[in-house]
C-alpha cells in the first residue's frame, strides 16, 4: 500500500488503494513498516478535505537521526543533542565519536556518558530529542598554603589549661609544670605548600592552579633552623617555647609569685611568669612576654612581647589626670577586665568589660568574646584603633566617652607631606646638574670636560635613585593610608548609646541617642552608621 521514495518521503497511490478517510490512511500506516516515520497528518487532512488529481501522496517521511555537540560557553561542558530517527538510520558510537572529536572535545570526555545517551534511541519515542552530558571540564584545585606544626606545648597553651583537681574543679591559679624544652628539642616542624592540581577545558586548554603560599620558617631568639633539614625548627637554649609569626622562640623564664615591696620591681631578659598578683605601685619589665595569673591593681607592665592577664588590671586617676595601672606591649594583651587602665599595644583583647579607660590598639581593640563580642565599653577614651568591636558602647546615662580611630593616617600625611618637599629638592637638584651637564659640554678641554661629565653625571644618577625611592614610598604611602581607612570601623552588637564622640581620621560624629547594632565607618569622606540587619 506505501512505498518508499528514494528521498525519504513514503508515497499512498490514492487513485490504486482509493482510501475512505484520513483515519484509514494514518491506521494503516501506525500497522505498516513505517509506522516510526513522520506522519503528515496535514498533508493527509488537506487531500480529504479537498481532494486534487495527483495520483500520489505523500503520507509521511522517513528522517535518520541527528547528533550535535554543544560546547558551553565557559567550554567546561560538552553536551550531546540526540534527535532520535524517525524511520531512519539511528547514530552508531563511532559515528557519535566523529562528531565528538570534530567538535574539538579533547579532555574529560568518558565513554559511559555517551553510551547512555545512544542507548536512549531504544527507549523514548521516535523523532523526540534526547540530551546528555558527554564531556566535563576541570576546574584547578589551588594549593595548600605552608602550615607549621608545633612538636611542643607553647607557654599560651599551658595557659589555657588550669589543673584540674580531684574532685572535679579547676585550680585557676595552678597550670601545672611549665613547658620547657632543653636545646637541641624538636619545636616546628613545617608542612610545606603544595602546588595545587591544574584543571582544564573539554577542548583540552590548561587551566592553571594557583600554588599555595609559602612562608619562609622563622627562627626567634633561642631556636634555630635545624641543619639536617630546613623545614624544622631546634632550640637552642633551655627554656619555655613561645610562639611568634610563622615559628617560635625560646624564652628563659622568670617565675615569681607576687610583685610586692618585698619582691621589689622585676626587670628580665626573657619572659615573666607572675602566679599571684602584682600590688600597687610595683613594675614588671621584661623583653619577651608578661604572664599574671591573678590581678594587676595600679601596676605598670612593659613587655616587648605579649601581656597575659587571667583576671583584671584595677587602677584609679591621679592628680593629674593620668591613670595608675600601665599595660604596655609590643604584641597583644589580653585580660578579664580593665578599669581606670592605660593599655597600649598591637591588639587589645578584653573579655568582659572596660571602663574609664585609654586605650591604644595599634589594629584591634576587641571587648567580649570572639564569636560575637557583647562586652561592654564606656568611658575614657580611645586614643588609637584601626578597628573596634564590642556589644555595648558608652552608657544610658549619656556620660561623655571619646573614640579615635585612623588616628596613625595623619602621621601618614605628615609623612606623604615630607616625601613630596624631598621631591621637590630633589627635583631641583637633577635641574641644577641638567644644567651643568650642559655647561660641561661646552669645555673645549677633553679630559676636563670628560671629569666633569663623570663627575655630575654619578650625581645625577644618585638623584634619580632618590627621586624614584620617593616616589614608590609615596606610592606605598597611598596604598597604607587608603587600606587604613577603608578597614577603619566600629562594630557594635548590641547598643551604642548617646554622648560617644566618634573620631575617624579628621572626621568626627558625636551620638545623640541610642543606636541598635550597627558599623560605624567613614564613607565618602564623613562618617555613617550603618545599622546591621542580622
Amino acid at each position: 500500500m506505501f512505498k518508499l521514495a528514494h528521498n525519504g518521503n513514503v508515497l499512498l497511490d490514492v487513485i490504486e488503494h482509493s482510501p475512505p478517510s484520513a483515519a484509514f490512511v494514518i491506521e494503516a500506516l501506525e500497522k505498516s513498516k513505517f509506522c516510526d516515520c513522520k506522519i503528515e497528518l496535514n498533508t493527509i487532512n488537506a487531500y480529504f478535505k479537498k481532494p486534487n488529481k495527483e495520483r500520489t501522496l505523500v503520507v509521511a517521511v522517513k528522517y535518520d537521526a541527528s547528533f550535535n555537540v554543544v560546547i558551553s560557553d565557559d567550554k567546561m561542558l560538552a553536551t550531546g543533542e540526540l534527535t532520535l530517527a524517525q524511520g531512519g538510520s539511528i547514530i552508531d558510537l563511532d559515528t557519535a565519536k566523529q562528531h565528538l572529536i570534530k567538535a574539538g572535545v579533547a579532555r574529560g570526555y568518558k565513554q559511559v556518558f555517551l553510551e547512555q545517551l545512544l542507548q536512549q534511541q531504544f527507549e523514548i519515542p521516535a523523532g523526540q530529542i534526547a540530551k546528555g552530558t558527554l564531556a566535563k571540564g576541570r576546574l584547578p584545585t589551588d594549593g595548600q598554603p605552608s602550615r607549621l606544626i608545633p612538636l611542643v606545648k607553647t607557654l599560651k597553651e599551658r595557659l589555657n589549661a588550669p589543673t584540674l583537681r580531684e574532685d572535679g574543679t579547676v585550680d585557676m591559679r595552678d597550670f601545672g609544670k611549665l613547658a620547657s624544652v632543653e636545646p637541641g628539642v624538636l619545636l616546628i616542624r613545617q608542612q610545606p605548600a603544595t602546588p595545587g592540581k591544574e584543571g582544564f577545558t573539554v577542548l583540552g586548554d590548561v587551566l592553571p592552579a594557583k600554588p599555595g603560599e609559602s612562608s619562609p620558617l622563622v627562627a626567634g631568639e633561642g631556636a634555630e633552623i635545624s641543619k639536617n633539614n630546613p623545614l624544622e625548627l631546634v632550640s637552642t637554649i633551655p627554656g619555655v617555647p613561645v610562639d611568634i609569626r610563622n615559628g617560635m622562640r625560646v624564652d628563659d623564664i622568670y617565675t615569681i609569685g607576687d610583685v610586692n615591696v618585698k619582691s621589689g620591681h622585676v626587670y628580665f631578659d626573657g619572659s615573666v611568669i607572675v602566679t599571684h598578683n602584682i600590688e600597687p605601685g610595683m613594675k614588671v619589665t621584661a623583653k619577651g612576654d608578661i604572664t599574671v595569673l591573678g590581678t594587676v591593681e595600679s601596676g605598670e607592665l612593659i613587655a616587648q612581647g605579649n601581656v597575659t592577664i587571667k583576671q583584671g588590671v584595677i587602677g584609679h586617676q591621679l592628680d593629674d589626670k593620668s591613670l595608675s595601672c600601665k599595660i604596655t606591649c609590643q604584641g597583644d594583651i589580653h585580660l578579664l577586665h580593665a578599669q581606670y587602665s592605660h593599655l597600649a599595644g598591637n591588639n587589645i583583647f578584653i573579655e568582659r568589660q572596660a571602663s574609664h579607660c585609654e586605650m591604644k590598639a595599634t589594629r584591634l581593640l576587641q571587648v567580649g568574646q570572639s564569636d560575637h563580642p557583647k562586652g561592654k565599653l564606656f568611658g575614657g577614651e580611645i586614643l588609637d584603633a584601626g578597628m573596634i568591636i564590642a556589644g555595648e558602647i558608652g552608657n544610658e546615662s549619656g556620660a561623655k566617652m571619646m573614640i579615635n580611630m585612623a588616628v596613625s593616617g595623619q602621621n601618614i600625611i605628615k609623612e606623604t607631606d615630607d616625601c613630596f618637599k624631598e621631591l621637590a629638592r630633589t627635583d631641583e637638584q637633577l635641574d641644577t646638574l641638567q644644567a651643568a651637564l650642559e655647561k660641561a659640554d661646552l669645555v673645549k678641554d677633553k679630559e676636563k670636560k670628560k671629569l666633569l661629565m663623570t663627575k655630575i653625571g654619578a650625581t645625577q644618577q644618585h638623584y634619580c635613585q632618590q627621586a624614584e625611592q620617593l616616589e614608590q614610598r609615596l606610592s606605598s604611602l597611598d596604598h597604607h593610608l587608603n587600606k587604613l581607612l577603608s578597614e577603619a570601623n566600629l562594630a557594635v552588637n548590641q547598643k551604642l548609646h548617646s554622648g560617644v564622640e566618634i573620631h575617624i581620621f579628621d572626621k568626627v560624629l558625636k551620638t545623640n541617642r541610642t543606636y541598635p547594632p550597627c558599623n560605624v565607618k567613614l564613607q565618602e569622606g564623613k562618617i555613617e552608621i550603618e545599622f546591621k540587619t542580622s
